[in-house]
């Protein structure tokens, strides 16, 4: 009996530590945010991209910062992938991580592209954080709270499973809506000429202020112990394909102003 209960408590422990870890969308809305981008470069942008990636896609990149974690030699750029905000700040008056984060990480890939003088292998390398960089920003609770690491330590239940509420929203809704990312990118939704123009406007702070007006919403979208399911889903699927749609774009306009 007791050794049943200890396997059991290991169990739940490994799992919630797992979970308490993933801080990413997961591959699959990574992949769809670069599929969508795919659409909107310019000739000139995909050729050179092309070239860069030795034929590799957007999609196919996406999650390259994801897996370089495992590698304590990139561990510099593990801030990066998010901002640490209180609820009610904007960027420019929020507490700076002195290793950086989500915005100056997107700026030193930016900087790096567009200078003549950096190397092949260092465009290549930061070509590929960018793809990744644009998608985490468009991810609400990327730009969350510190105390709860972006509601990685908010306890909730997905259909009776224990997660946490930032898993949720990398991962749970977008695995139970059981679509590839060629599906979802493709059944994204039709934008007029002059949607497409509003969501490029701005820089990548700007965005950031504007994401995190949605962070507001999913923090209050849950409390701890929550058991969320279809009801959740069917309130949030669209906010969440809304915002892979959007990185795409932003992404896209990125790409296309490095490489004109």
């Amino acid at each position: 009996m007791k050794i049943k209960l200890l396997l059991t408590f290991s169990f739940l422990f490994l799992s919630n530590l797992s979970e308490a870890n993933v801080e990413y969308w997961g591959p699959t809305g990574h992949r769809t945010t670069g599929e969508i981008a795919e659409k909107h470069l310019t000739k000139k942008a995909k050729r050179r991209i092309d070239k860069l990636l030795n034929g590799q896609s957007l999609a196919f990149v996406s999650t390259f910062a994801d897996q370089i974690k495992s590698d304590k030699k990139f561990n510099e750029f593990y801030s990066w992938h998010y901002v640490n905000m209180d609820l009610n700040q904007k960027y420019a008056d929020a507490e700076k991580n002195p290793k950086g984060d989500l915005v100056t990480g997107i700026n030193k890939c930016i900087q790096v592209l567009k200078d003549d003088n950096s190397t092949e292998e260092d465009k290549v390398f930061y070509l590929k954080m960018l793809v990744h960089f644009v998608g985490d920003l468009h991810q609400p609770l990327h730009i969350g709270q510190k105390e709860d690491k972006g509601g990685n330590t908010i306890q909730v239940q997905w259909f009776g499973a224990g997660t946490n509420l930032h898993t949720v929203w990398d991962s749970k809704m977008i695995e139970e809506w059981n679509m590839s990312y060629l599906e979802l990118a493709k059944n994204s939704s039709n934008l007029s000429k002059e949607q497409i123009e509003a969501i490029k406007k701005g820089g990548v702070a700007d965005w950031v202020d504007e994401v995190h007006q949605l962070t507001k919403e999913v923090y209050n979208s849950a409390q701890i112990g929550d058991n969320l399911k279809y009801r959740y889903s069917y309130d949030y699927m669209e906010t969440l394909r809304s915002q892979l749609q959007i990185g795409g774009i932003r992404l896209a306009k990125i790409l296309n102003e490095i490489f004109c």
